[in-house]
């Protein structure tokens, strides 16, 4: 670990200054939201539109690094969400939020693929696990960080969005002024869905559904928790419980793969996750109850996204992993685009709670197809499937293959100690 953080302390310092960024402007707008007297339906298709953006990004990205170079792309695009977070004070208007909300989310991804392809490019085969755990910690510490941050200010006024601009702004100072040359750039063609379907169905269907899962929980949880009346402070505690579950329980269920067939740890994950959280909601429905079932949500959604990736290795060749992980990005992207509005529409027709009967739902349809899939292929036998390691949802597909390639090597690793 001490190599990744003398070697790319820059990058992973302009990174967390980059999550706390875009921690905060999440909770922040729907805070904001609820103050300016827009509804959850409204709210949703502001939140959902960093979604549409982030997808668009992911797959456009490259194509601009491959034209101007990451400096510019990086540049560019960091200003371009920099700006866009001033804006948002500037123009409490939801059509104008949408609008910016795209802009931010393509400038994320676009700022995600270069800071992850100087990430790859940084890291040696012995030490490219590590680089991703630092990187993965400096996320999920940057977007439990963040919302705490937001208690800092008066969330009706310009000084939050002011500090978010500024945070985003720093970040490229130590990236840019780094004496890393800029790597050379290249990504795998993603693996055809209809391929990658028939290879693993419930990899498939499971990236899709997840990604609606990923949507609610992180762009929905702050506009719900407006709904019911709770103050900033609860606010930001509840959205903050989520990251930490995701984050705690990483290695865990990683462990938990490597030992057991993954379809039924897979069942085991949603199916507990959708009967604790009706449960729960039977129990009461105390600020308490529903900080554990944050922190649960966080704790089986983030993880699952691993847990697919490596069920989905588990029936590839190495040389297939790469081109997979981004038609899985793809998938989890698609899957979330839409999911968000769906709930913000039922909120204001049901009620706010259905935002957990969206999650039990989606949850316990992964368990279901999950244990139909049980019924139609034999499981893979412990000792051929491939190592889980850990990615985050909010990544792009750069980091899925770093994933990947960290995986083939720990593969490569236990077949030479057996034959040894």
């Amino acid at each position: 670990m001490g190599y990744i953080l003398k070697n790319s302390w820059a990058l992973l310092l302009g990174m967390f200054l980059l999550m706390l960024g875009n921690g905060m402007q999440g909770t922040l707008l729907s805070v904001r939201g609820a103050l300016e007297g827009f509804g959850p339906t409204t709210m949703s298709y502001v939140m959902t539109a960093y979604y549409v953006g982030f997808l668009a990004g992911s797959r456009l990205a490259p194509r601009l690094i491959r034209r101007v170079g990451h400096v510019r792309v990086f540049a560019a695009l960091a200003s371009l969400v920099s700006a866009a977070f001033i804006a948002y004070a500037m123009a409490p208007d939801p059509y104008v939020w949408a609008a910016l909300r795209l802009v931010v989310g393509f400038g994320f991804s676009g700022v995600y693929v270069v800071a992850e392809s100087w990430l790859n490019d940084a890291a040696t085969n012995e030490t490219r696990g590590q680089a991703l755990s630092a990187y993965m910690i400096i996320q999920m510490v940057g977007l439990v960080l963040a919302q705490f941050l937001i208690l800092t200010a008066d969330p009706s006024g310009f000084i939050l969005f002011a500090v978010i601009s500024v945070l985003v702004s720093v970040s490229f100072a130590p990236i840019l002024l780094s004496v890393s040359p800029a790597p050379s750039f290249h990504t795998a063609k993603p693996m055809t869905l209809a391929r990658l379907f028939k290879t693993s169905p419930l990899g498939s269907v499971g990236a899709f559904i997840l990604g609606g899962v990923l949507s609610v929980l992180f762009g929905m949880t702050a506009v719900f928790a407006t709904e019911i009346g709770l103050d900033t402070p609860e606010i930001a505690l509840l959205v903050g419980v989520s990251y930490l579950g995701a984050m705690i329980m990483q290695y865990p269920i990683g462990w938990a793969s490597d030992r057991m067939d993954r379809r039924l740890l897979i069942i085991i994950i949603t199916g507990a996750s959708a009967v604790a959280i009706s449960f729960g909601l039977l129990i009461a429905s105390s600020f308490y109850t529903m900080l554990f079932l944050g922190f649960l949500i966080g704790a089986t959604a983030s993880p699952l996204y691993s847990l697919l990736i490596a069920h989905t290795n588990d029936y590839l060749e190495v040389e297939d992993m790469a081109n997979a992980s981004g038609a899985l990005v793809f998938l989890n992207g698609v899957g979330a685009v839409g999911t968000p509005v769906i709930v913000g529409i039922a909120m204001t027709k049901f009620g706010a709670f259905s935002y957990y009967y969206a999650i039990i739902i989606l949850m316990g349809s992964i368990a279901l197809y999950g244990a139909y899939r049980m019924t139609r292929r034999d499981a893979i036998p412990i000792e051929e499937t491939m190592s889980y390691t850990p990615v985050m949802p909010q990544t792009t597909p750069i980091a899925a293959e770093l994933a990947q390639e960290v995986a083939i090597e720990a593969a490569e690793a236990d077949e030479e100690e057996k034959n040894s």
